[in-house]
């Protein structure tokens, strides 16, 4: 028999009628306070929520506030929660005084297996028991961070895509011992707050979004390696091309459009074949100094005289944008 958490989950509606319990949530701890964990700090504190942090790095109270004063002009576009205040903010020297009283934890620790096995032991000794803890990790199998607690059914993973105050996407996935009430009641949680949680219905590398992420990368670091393309190119193929539709729908449902009145299956029964050859000509580069100071090199040249700063700022802006519009539209879900 499989595992409860590889089971598939029961239809949406019953998922979505868990929402109502999670109102229940009314503060989160989040734990580690770097780039991803302010921006989800940001994040709950504009949907109405109190939020306990804590992060042991000299300086992070200071670098958190900063960072959140920062995220807080977006988040107020994007609409704030009844109740949502900057002040509704904590600061704790003491992991476990963050999470004693907290009804969902948000981890964003180090990406080191001993590091997070150790960590999620300490927040399972010290969380209430009906407490989710969730790690944002990009890449660690759950089963592995659930191993040392005493409580594993309630440690989920919910890994959001950066940045985590503007991209809706979370990935959920449970361990060899996480429950399905604790992916269901996760799940919840995330879509009540407005995030679009998926579940991932197995543990691989990467989890999907990255998957998806790395099979272009290798293609473009390969195209470049080869001299077929500048990095320059290769970011306005795709930022001027395909990227433009991505951002409005899924590779799937793209391919679908792609075939006019016959769908999606007209455009593999007339396009199957060369997409296979392309496929099997795809490149799998090596990850050399070479090739990595080739692509530095391409990256300084095509940003040129203008700032990170800027080019983030004119990022987010229209990724707000363009939530706000598909949100709008009601039509592309």
């Amino acid at each position: 028999m499989d595992h409860p958490c590889r089971e598939p989950l029961r239809a949406v509606e019953v998922v979505m009628s868990r929402i109502a319990s999670t109102t229940d949530v009314k503060r989160v701890a989040v734990v580690g306070t770097g780039v991803i964990g302010a921006s989800w700090v940001a994040y709950f504190l504009a949907h109405g929520l109190d939020v306990n942090a804590t992060d042991p790095s000299p300086g992070a109270e200071d670098r958190l506030r900063e960072a959140v004063a920062q995220h807080w002009p977006t988040l107020e576009r994007f609409g704030l929660a009844e109740g949502a205040s900057v002040d509704r903010l904590r600061f704790h020297d003491s992991l476990e005084d963050a999470v004693s009283v907290a009804d969902f934890v948000q981890e964003n620790g180090p990406e080191r297996m001993d590091f997070k096995i150790d960590l999620f032991r300490r927040m399972d000794a010290a969380a209430p028991p009906d407490t989710i803890l969730a790690s944002s990790s990009s890449g660690l199998a759950i089963s592995g961070v659930q191993s040392g607690c005493a409580h594993p059914q309630r440690v989920v993973l919910g890994h959001p895509f950066n940045p985590p105050h503007l991209i809706p996407l979370v990935e959920v996935i449970g361990g060899e011992h996480t429950s399905t009430d604790a992916i269901e009641r996760t799940m919840a949680f995330y879509a009540a707050i407005g995030k679009r949680p998926i579940h991932v219905k197995r543990e691989v590398k990467g989890h999907i979004a990255n998957r998806l992420q790395a099979a272009l990368w290798r293609e473009a670091f390969h195209l470049v390696d080869e001299g077929v393309a500048s990095v320059a190119d290769i970011d306005t193929a795709i930022a001027h091309g395909p990227g433009l539709r991505w951002a409005v729908m899924g590779p799937f449902m793209n391919l679908h459009l792609s075939g006019g009145a016959g769908g999606i299956e007209h455009v593999l029964a007339h396009l199957g074949g060369p997409i296979e050859d392309w496929w099997k000509d795809l490149g799998a580069p090596s990850m050399t100094a070479e090739l990595k100071q080739k692509v530095a090199r391409g990256v300084s040249d095509e940003l040129g005289a203008r700032r990170v700063t800027d080019l983030e700022a004119v990022r987010d802006n229209l990724l707000l944008d363009l939530i706000r519009a598909k949100a709008d539209t009601g039509k592309l879900d």
